[in-house]
């Protein structure tokens, strides 16, 4: 690893459970010489990732604000298909989900809740693994075999735990089979007690760059309507799709590459 991605690294350590580490903490879950690490720091200071706060300890600075707005205003997926989004939800009374490939995971970078949402819907900017739910098996289904052997490799233990097949074989059977029908239905697979219904995004080359879904609790009265709403989410999928590729903001948008 470069010490370029060792500095960058510090900024995994970061989340919503833990969002102050002191110099000595990071240097320690890095293990880096003290000294390594307080550099690492004092450049991410300067450059607004980080920010200091009492007792020596930091938090994530105010640059992530500003790259964040740039985001929003210039990723189609988000520009083009947060209005569809928010439209499928009023028109269904579900919630409803935007998320992209990222490196060897899902990130959602749209939500859209109902009142009656279940509790640990994946919100803006939370990341989880590509493998278990809709939302992460209908990107799967549209991957190239190379990327998708990538992910076989890395995470098989993750993928026999959520019944996608206990070998390779099995797994591009099961896989096919959602890649034909156009979509994936999961209830509870990747989070107790949440359903999913979701539909695949791509770019103008036919590559899958994320997906948009709906989620509503397992013990809904009306997850049986649920269900019957696939036509109506992959015309807001293949809305989203057109808009991505006709976007004027860019040229040709890649599919995120897995790392």
């Amino acid at each position: 690893m470069s010490s370029q991605d060792k500095m960058l690294s510090l900024l995994d350590a970061f989340s919503v459970d833990a969002p102050v580490w002191s110099a000595d903490e990071l240097a320690a879950r890095l293990e880096l010489p003290p000294s390594t690490c307080y550099r690492y720091l004092k450049s991410l200071h300067q450059a607004g990732l980080l920010a200091r706060v009492g007792s020596g300890s930091y938090v994530v600075g105010p640059r992530a604000l500003a790259l964040d707005r740039i985001s929003r205003l210039s990723d189609p997926v988000y520009s083009v298909g947060s209005p569809v989004v928010a439209a499928l939800s009023r028109r269904t009374g579900f919630s409803a989900l935007l998320s992209v490939l990222y490196s060897d995971s899902v990130m959602c970078v749209q939500q859209v809740a109902t009142e009656d949402a279940p509790p640990g819907l994946f919100g803006r900017g939370q990341q989880r693994p590509l493998v278990a739910g809709a939302s992460a098996n209908i990107i799967l289904a549209h991957l190239p075999v190379h990327q998708l052997r990538s992910v076989f490799n890395k995470q098989r233990e993750r993928i026999l735990a959520a019944g996608l097949g206990p070998g390779w074989e099995q797994l591009r059977a099961q896989l096919a089979a959602i890649r034909q029908e156009g979509y994936s239905f999961t209830a509870g697979e990747y989070r107790a007690g949440i359903a999913g219904l979701a539909a695949p995004l791509f770019n103008k080359e036919g590559e899958v760059l994320g997906s948009i879904a709906l989620a509503t609790s397992t013990d809904s009265p009306r997850l049986g309507e649920f269900r019957a709403l696939v036509p109506a989410l992959k015309t807001a999928a293949a809305e989203i799709s057109c808009g991505i590729a006709a976007s004027a903001n860019v040229v040709d948008l890649p599919a995120r590459a897995l790392g």
